[in-house]
């Protein structure tokens, strides 16, 4: 899918829960201290969703937000994508919709797809939108991430919401194209009726997070005839500030275009949520007229990829919006790894 006309994001939301647990914590909890796990992942904190939250409200919150933005309600399809729906039988969807007050009449689904599930919802919204199919469209990827207690995954799994409306007017970023890739890459995987994830940690690198991302990234620039050095940003998933700083350099990026989109330092891996987040982290920034880059990454294997250019209007409405992403990060509490347990439900046992 390449030169949409008028084809865009035309608002977006963003939701941190308001409390974090830091590595060090969670080091001392395992009774690791020096080891300095956190340190060599680059994530030294991560975010901790409350108590009475799951994928369902910080969706909502993350919605409204995108929507209050939007000032209008015209909305004709709704896609969540996720790893942790809180019903296996049930969709998420019908629930966001409903507390959000949309119209009955529209698309909805449920998508998985490991950490680019945010991604595919937001590339179908682009096609319902640019078929006619709908005027506008909800892509949302949230996620509350859990790791089994002593697990590598323990310092970053972390928990947000970013949402998307996507249309033809009034558009804050243009798309200028979208391509995907995908293969049978068995890095990660939650087989059902388990609790935690399960990894191959020899897959998570080379032949799965870097072969795909690369292949995306390197596909929609010669689809697009540009070159790094014609974006302004890039923004690959985040499951630690590692592997991102790794990509970026080995395809040509600076570390001047990946620094705005690595807020995972801060809030940890929001697996579903991670690349869209960073999305956010860097419109909210950006100026009219700049591009950027976005390639997920989910397990299993596969990579989406974007390119954006931003309008003239992004900068003229940000400056009515309020709670942005870096506001909500400056704002989070600590809390104590007691707490994070009760609040997360993490235990040793299935």
């Amino acid at each position: 899918m390449n030169n949409i006309s008028n084809l865009g994001i035309v608002s977006y939301g963003s939701y941190i829960p308001g409390n974090f647990i830091t590595g060090k914590s969670i080091e001392e909890a395992q009774e690791k201290s020096g080891a300095n796990i956190f340190k060599s992942l680059g994530v030294f904190q991560k975010s901790v969703s409350s108590i009475d939250e799951d994928t369902t409200t910080i969706s909502v919150q993350s919605s409204l937000q995108a929507i209050k933005r939007f000032r209008k309600n015209d909305i004709g399809c709704l896609f969540i994508g996720s790893e942790s729906h809180p019903y296996a039988v049930k969709p998420t969807g019908t629930m966001v919709k409903q507390a959000l007050g949309l119209s009955d009449n529209l698309s909805l689904a449920d998508l998985q797809f490991a950490c680019k599930a945010g991604t595919q919802a937001l590339q179908i919204c682009f096609a319902y939108v640019g078929s006619g199919m709908a005027k506008n469209g909800l892509a949302i990827g949230s996620d509350i991430a859990k790791s089994r207690p002593g697990d590598v995954l323990e310092y970053t799994t972390g928990a947000g919401s970013a949402a998307f409306l996507v249309g033809t007017q009034n558009v804050v970023a243009k798309l200028l194209g979208t391509t995907s890739v995908a293969t049978d890459t068995p890095d990660f995987w939650r087989r059902p009726g388990k609790k935690y994830p399960e990894h191959a940690g020899r897959f998570s690198g080379e032949p799965a997070y870097f072969y795909h991302i690369a292949l995306a990234a390197k596909k929609i620039m010669a689809d697009l005839k540009m070159k790094p050095q014609d974006f302004d940003y890039c923004v690959f998933h985040t499951p630690n500030t590692k592997f991102p700083r790794m990509i970026a350099k080995s395809l040509g990026f600076t570390s001047k275009q990946l620094k705005p989109s690595l807020v995972v330092d801060k809030i940890g891996n929001t697996y579903v949520a991670a690349s869209l987040i960073a999305l956010t982290s860097v419109l909210d920034i950006a100026k009219k007229g700049q591009k950027i880059l976005m390639v997920s990454y989910g397990s299993g294997a596969g990579s989406d990829a974007f390119v954006f250019e931003t309008t003239s209007l992004l900068e003229k409405k940000r400056k009515t919006w309020k709670k942005f992403l870096n506001n909500q990060i400056k704002n989070m509490c600590e809390v104590s790894y007691r707490t994070y347990v009760k609040n997360t439900d993490v235990k040793n046992t299935e």
